[in-house]
């Protein structure tokens, strides 16, 4: 089972000024890839760009809706040429780039900044893989940064490309709550797949068919930790979103982030339920732990029992003196070894009837 540090979090900023863009991750791959979408209710354009300013260039001459995902967050000049064109303000572009940020949202008058976390599954070992996710709303663009290619969105990028629902209707706004609800939607599906882990812990627990049973208890605690984590600022951060009166998000659409906000805390209760279970775990696998020594030092006590009286007899016709009438017997070492078998029937009876055995 691998290993994740979700804790960990790097000093390589310490002296720096604010405002400095360094990226505080681990590259995920080679090159940056830059796609535009762009679309209004009659017409839908998709491509990838080799460099940010012939995307920009693109953007600059579409009046519909442009949406410009930039994957690769290790290249620190893409990020600073996007940030230029669209004047963003340096520490917007800090936190862009320092990926242990918390979840939330700033409104800088010209733009609606957000940042949170996109959680999805390891293909290969269906472990936790946790992404950090900016967005910048600005007009008729909507500007999102991921750490790497591959994301929960496509099935946003479905219905835009076939005009399905209300997405080619709608604004910018209507499609950063999109992407939104996608990430929010997926934390149910990682959710759903702890519960099933949660249940196959516990019938491991109950089977005694695992032994590094601890191991898995404490890697699916941790991990729920980290999503409770991430799942509480994004409560509280749609929340201001649903209340707040901004330009960038039209009075129509709260009701979309009112239904977002009640999901997050289905998903938040649903985090504790599970939270509360994990530690149920625990607490089975120790009384398993303390049953099981019980029963061995059970055995190990009437073994012991057993052989007291066996000892002791043993050891009187083991003493080192001249004269012993029976030792002269014929056969005194059968009597004595049928005696022992009678004593231990006996105590065996005597277990049984008490049920100790």
């Amino acid at each position: 089972m691998k290993k994740r540090k979700y804790n960990k979090v790097k000093n390589i900023k310490v002296g720096m000024p604010p405002g400095s863009l360094v990226f505080t991750g681990q590259k995920k791959m080679d090159s940056s890839l830059i796609t535009l979408i762009q679309y209004n209710e009659q017409e839908y354009f998709e491509k990838q760009y080799e460099n940010i300013e012939d995307a920009l260039d693109s953007m600059n001459e579409f009046t519909g809706v442009n949406w410009l995902n930039i994957d690769g967050l290790h290249d620190e000049e893409l990020v600073e040429k996007t940030g230029a064109y669209f004047q963003i303000h340096k520490l917007c572009l800090e936190d862009i780039l320092s990926i242990n940020q918390r979840p939330k949202q700033e409104d800088y008058k010209s733009y609606l900044f957000i940042v949170l976390k996109m959680i999805s599954l390891d293909k290969d070992n269906q472990e936790l893989d946790p992404e950090q996710v900016s967005l910048l709303l600005k007009e008729n663009h909507l500007v999102t940064f991921q750490e790497k290619s591959g994301d929960v969105f496509q099935h946003v990028r479905k219905r835009i490309h076939e005009g399905k629902g209300n997405i080619r209707k709608k604004q910018t706004d209507y499609l950063m709550y999109a992407l939104l609800d996608a990430i929010v939607d997926y934390y149910y599906v990682i959710l759903e797949h702890y519960g099933e882990k949660i249940d196959e812990i516990e019938s491991q627990l109950l089977d005694n068919s695992e032994k590094n049973i601890m191991h898995q208890i404490h890697h699916v605690r941790k991990e729920i930790l980290f999503i409770r984590r991430s799942v509480y600022p994004l409560r509280e951060m749609i929340h201001q979103l649903q209340q707040y009166e901004t330009e960038f998000i039209k009075s129509e659409n709260k009701v979309f982030l009112r239904d977002l906000y009640d999901h997050t805390i289905q998903i938040i209760e649903t985090i504790e339920v599970f939270r509360d279970m994990a530690s149920g775990l625990l607490d089975i696998y120790m009384n398993t732990l303390s049953h099981r020594m019980n029963a061995i030092m059970k055995t190990l006590t009437i073994i012991a029992t057993i052989f007291i009286p066996l000892t002791f007899i043993v050891g009187i016709y083991g003493m080192n003196f001249e004269y012993m009438p029976e030792l002269a017997w014929r056969w005194a070492y059968f009597a004595i070894l049928g005696f022992m078998t009678l004593v231990v029937m006996g105590m065996l009876f005597y277990f049984r009837k008490r049920k100790w055995l």
